[in-house]
């Protein structure tokens, strides 16, 4: 994966950070522009996202807004890949885990569409579930670290119940070969389907599964990834562009120009036309459970 020419993703998430922390801060854009030694306008521009920022001047209104280390080291990150013409978020990193970029627009989303082949994604994961892939894929984490990394997950499923703002529409593609992998044993996965069958029944929920007997979808090249789209704005217009999110083993790539967008609703519309319907899918899930787990 390459990363992409003009992302402004990052800069629009700093300048709302940045916003946030001078507002609750309760210091006036003068003042900020007065520390910096640069004109209001400036100080402006950076918070719509229209200009970058440098990081000794973001660390400066850190200090000024009284951030927090965690704080400062998110803006900070956010301040050295918006500056990139294509850039990687490096988790725990430039930017910590308690508050990742996608993990940002997640929580401001309208629309959450993900397709996975290998696992069930971490919205929809029981504990269980989750526990058992950070044992086999993290297992130099210690016991405390993993229990948070688990929490942090299910925490974040918070957000398909909340009432305000409204909850996103979450759409999940599965193969089926997700449904029949046992991990790590059967107890766990006859739990995580029971799952499935209960959040599918959510009116904001939708799971879909690619029977393996559709042959490989065109989504096999475009591998796991996320469309994120958003509500509009004040002034009807999205307040961020739709987002494609691609995971890697290292790293994570952030995609928002019109032709990568277009590129992935295509793959989308394809897993679309050839996947089981949603009552068939709770279906096929609950013949996966009994013939499989139970």
């Amino acid at each position: 994966m390459h990363a992409t020419n003009g992302s402004t993703v990052p800069r629009r998430q700093l300048g709302r950070l940045l916003t946030q922390l001078r507002v609750d801060a309760r210091v006036s854009i003068e003042a900020a522009a007065e520390q910096l030694d640069c004109s209001r306008q400036k100080i402006w521009r950076i918070e719509r996202g229209l200009s970058p920022a440098r990081g000794p001047d973001v660390r400066v209104l850190c200090e000024l807004y009284q951030a927090t280390p965690d704080q400062a080291s998110v803006l900070v990150g956010l301040a050295e890949v918006s500056k990139a013409e294509g850039w990687w978020h490096a988790y725990g990193q430039s930017i910590p885990a308690w508050f990742s970029l996608y993990i940002g627009l997640e929580n401001v989303a309208s629309s959450v569409r993900h397709y996975n082949a290998e696992l069930v994604p971490g919205l929809l994961q029981t504990p269980e579930y989750a526990t058992a892939l950070f044992l086999l894929n993290r297992p130099e984490l210690g016991e405390e670290e993993r229990k948070k990394a688990v929490n942090f997950r299910i925490q974040r499923q918070g957000l398909l119940t909340r009432r305000l703002p409204p909850a996103p529409e979450l759409t999940v593609m599965l193969s089926e070969a997700v449904l029949r992998r046992p991990v790590p044993d059967r107890p766990v996965m006859a739990g995580q389907l029971r799952h499935l069958l209960a959040v599918g029944q959510r009116h904001n929920i939708s799971i879909r599964v690619l029977p393996l007997a559709a042959g490989p979808p065109l989504a096999a090249e475009a591998g796991t990834f996320v469309l994120l789209d958003f509500p509009d704005s004040l002034l009807g217009s999205p307040s961020e562009p739709p987002t494609v999110y691609v995971e890697g083993l290292t790293g994570a790539l952030y995609l928002d120009q019109p032709h990568e967008i277009a590129a992935y609703v295509r793959v989308w519309r394809g897993l679309e036309s050839i996947a089981l319907g949603e009552r068939e899918s709770m279906e096929l899930i609950d013949a996966i459970r009994g013939e499989c787990y139970e």
